[in-house]
């Protein structure tokens, strides 16, 4: 046992042994940019420098993109209904609510070339027309946010009317867009409050999965309290089912339960779960640009036409 021992020490050998450094050869290889590199990064222009309108504006919607629960695809939802309904020949505006900003960098916006964004105008008494960013896409613009209105929601505290800074905010833009859409954070803090406040109406996704209906109840109480007590014609726009995936009994199970919750105010349109819709956010673009022939830009175009005929 020991000789077999010593005879296999003294065959093995190290790789670095056999590894000729002088000889060998360096190659230099491309290298793939990360994906934040790849994205369509906006030149930010001004309000001033917004292309003229091409129709007449009726009434300006106020809908605000809201559930109490995160990653059920609100986010996705703002950025891409607000694309569609812009291809749609729509005026829109898409106020990004949320700390995270996701729908400001997923439709390629620098945060750091950001002069202006929605905590200055809850906080700073800038005006909204200061802090919009016009034609990012077609006929859609934005107000961004940053990581500074992560803070936003305890400097509110001590504020007078706290409640309707974006109320306020947003009213000296009704008439200038057909579509003002709000895209809030995943909590009943403050600035959902604000949210809740200032819309028309609420735009509910639920994502295909289990406990998909969990936490709506408490989103439901807070808006019947807003509703009493600050917005009497805040009501529900709809609900929309998201990350559908009709391979699943579950997802066909929760379309089911959702609808005998909501009845008619839920969507037609189902959003699938697909590895595209994921993707856009990463390049800077709504689906519609980024894969527009494919299931989710299909999927987002064809609820971008329930929303124009509901009004």
């Amino acid at each position: 046992m020991n000789q077999y021992n010593d005879n296999q020490t003294q065959h093995q050998t190290s790789p670095i042994d056999e590894f000729d450094i002088e000889n060998a050869e360096v190659v230099i290889r491309d290298v793939v940019p990360p994906i934040e590199d790849q994205m369509d990064v906006k030149t930010l222009k001004t309000y001033r420098d917004k292309k003229p309108v091409d129709h007449v504006i009726g009434q300006t919607r106020i809908i605000a993109v809201i559930n109490q629960k995160g990653g059920v695809g609100k986010s996705t939802t703002a950025i891409n209904l607000a694309a569609a309904l812009g291809e749609n020949g729509k005026q829109v505006l898409l106020v990004d609510l949320d700390p995270q900003g996701n729908s400001s960098s997923g439709l390629g916006i620098e945060k750091t070339l950001v002069k202006n964004c929605i905590y200055d105008v809850l906080l700073n008494d800038v005006s909204i027309e200061d802090a919009i960013i016009p034609d990012i896409y077609p006929d859609l613009d934005i107000v961004p946010a940053t990581i500074n209105l992560a803070g936003a929601e305890v400097e509110l505290v001590s504020e007078m009317a706290r409640e309707n800074r974006l109320k306020e905010a947003v009213g000296a833009v009704r008439g200038k867009y057909d579509y003002i859409l709000i895209d809030c954070p995943p909590s009943l803090g403050l600035l959902t409050i604000n949210a809740l406040v200032a819309a028309d109406k609420l735009l509910i996704p639920i994502q295909c999965e289990f406990y998909a209906l969990e936490g709506v109840t408490k989103l439901l109480e807070s808006m019947k309290r807003v509703k009493t007590r600050l917005n009497p014609t805040l009501d529900i726009f709809g609900v929309l089912l998201t990350m559908y995936d009709n391979r699943t009994t579950l997802s066909r199970q929760v379309v089911e339960e959702v609808q005998g919750y909501f009845g008619k105010l839920v969507f037609n349109t189902l959003i699938p779960r697909t590895v595209k819709l994921s993707e856009a956010p990463s390049f800077g673009m709504p689906i519609t640009e980024y894969d527009p022939h494919g299931k989710g830009a299909i999927c987002y175009q064809e609820l971008a036409k329930e929303v124009i005929e509901r009004g």
